[in-house]
């Protein structure tokens, strides 16, 4: 099962959005109900395609998995105790594992292909925020080496925001 990536366009838009909407759904019937309707919506995900900062994981042409990548980040960001210099620094937003691909290790296959490409774009961290009652996200991010260095209070509750230093790869 090869999984390729590639910076999205908005030609995907419509399977891309259709993703979000199934993994939303999936979300609700487990009881995270990180995202919904409000975000991220159809207007977010054409935003990140036009900024060229959205990308998909394919497997056999079919989208698997979504992911954000850029510097933008809430004021609540301010809250972190971050690691002393790294200035270099990208955020993940949005990742996101189609239903039918779950339980299959596409998101640690996703997150080691981010921080492979961003270590060799001479990036120092990843940061992130991950929603404190997702705890398939918070095993991820823990599991991979990610520090919670702070917590965030946004609509749908406490985020927790992490941080993976990179200069050890």
């Amino acid at each position: 099962m090869d999984l390729i990536f590639e910076l999205g366009s908005i030609e995907n838009s419509p399977e891309i959005v259709s993703v979000f909407e199934e993994a939303i759904n999936h979300m609700i019937k487990a009881g995270i109900h990180q995202w919904d309707a409000i975000y991220p919506n159809k207007k977010d995900i054409e935003n990140d395609l036009q900024k060229k900062e959205m990308y998909i994981g394919t497997i056999n042409r079919e989208i698997a998995v979504v992911f954000v990548l850029n510097q933008i980040h809430d004021k609540q960001y301010e809250n972190a105790t971050w690691s002393p210099h790294t200035e270099r620094f990208m955020v993940l937003h949005r990742l996101c594992v189609h239903p039918t691909f779950q339980n299959m290790g596409i998101a640690r296959k996703t997150m080691q292909y981010i921080e492979n490409k961003l270590h060799s774009q001479g990036i120092s961290a990843i940061r992130l925020d991950a929603f404190s009652l997702n705890p398939y996200a918070l095993q991820l991010y823990t599991s991979l080496g990610f520090k919670t260095v702070g917590e965030a209070q946004f609509r749908k509750g406490t985020f927790f925001l992490m941080e993976k230093l990179l200069t050890d790869l």
